[in-house]
């Protein structure tokens, strides 16, 4: 392959304006499940669940795939196969090594399930990858529905136990001694971000989901530590690198979970980058304060 066939495929833009018209449901669905996905992946950072992630969406692979064989609606099949996994997990993985535990056991499960009804699957073989890496213009107008309906949910619903939520995440011993309902949010909490994994991997894929629900938050924690900005942040880093991606992969014949997760790492990469120096000039400022104050305390004695 010559770096001219290799280019035009990774970034052509012919015809771009017409393309752009047929993947109009997978931009806003992109859109919404980054902005969505970005908010949820905030939580999913405070409480250390970013494997979870992984092995919610192989359970969520297995769905979709037993859903294509089967000849049902592929999102459904997706939802059930992400909220089995969710709620085993809540239920059964109350202790950060019981939980890590349990998905080390239920992903390999769950993608040998989804490998196996694909191989049992006689139709086309774009859709069997799909699954696994996302299509750009698998979403149609009844997806949309159902997928902004989903989001809306998982945004409303932490709206409502932002606080509460925040407060188990944060400092679970003490929320769990001032009567917060720990066990209960942390099920509820598992059903939300197995719904929004669902979603998700319509998208973005089964494999590379975390890059759209832990990496935006990730990077918004290295710039930021506020409350209020690290949600508005991992928002707007997951709204562009979704975004960003459907757009660049009109350019070329990829899927467009390459594009997504590209955008997604050089964010990080730049809010590290920003962390660090920050860091540096704080420390910095510390250690020249340091002298500064010895000199004036030897003046006053």
């Amino acid at each position: 392959m010559t770096f001219d066939d290799f280019w035009s495929q990774i970034a052509g833009f012919n015809d771009y304006g017409e393309l752009l018209t047929l993947v109009r449901f997978s931009l806003i669905a992109a859109a919404v499940l980054g902005i969505a996905g970005g908010l949820i992946g905030v939580f999913v950072m405070q409480r250390d669940m970013a494997f979870a992630v992984h092995g919610i969406s192989e359970l969520s692979f297995a769905g979709a795939a037993a859903a294509l064989l089967f000849g049902v609606n592929v999102v459904a099949g997706s939802i059930a196969g992400s909220l089995i996994a969710a709620i085993l997990i809540g239920m059964l993985g109350a202790k950060a090594r019981d939980r890590n535990s349990i998905i080390g056991v239920l992903m390999p499960f769950g993608m040998g399930l989804g490998i196996l009804f694909l191989a049992l699957y006689p139709g086309r073989s774009g859709n069997k990858f799909g699954l696994l890496t996302g299509q750009i213009i698998s979403v149609d107008g009844e997806q949309l529905g159902l997928l902004i309906g989903i989001s809306v949910v998982v945004l409303v619903a932490l709206f409502f136990v932002w606080r509460p939520l925040t407060f188990d995440s944060l400092d679970p011993e003490v929320a769990a001694a001032r009567g917060v309902p720990s066990r209960l949010l942390s099920l509820g909490f598992m059903v939300l971000l197995g719904l929004m994994v669902a979603v998700a991997v319509q998208i973005i894929g089964a494999l590379l989901v975390m890059a759209l629900l832990v990496t935006p938050a990730a990077a918004a924690m290295r710039v930021s530590s506020s409350p209020r900005m690290v949600p508005v942040l991992s928002m707007i880093f997951g709204f562009v690198a979704a975004t960003g991606g459907v757009l660049l992969a009109l350019g070329g014949s990829l899927p467009i979970s390459p594009y997504i997760t590209t955008i997604s790492f050089v964010i990080y990469l730049v809010c590290r980058v920003i962390g660090a120096r920050r860091g540096r000039g704080r420390s910095g400022g510390r250690a020249s304060a340091a002298p500064l104050t010895a000199v004036s305390t030897v003046g006053k004695s």
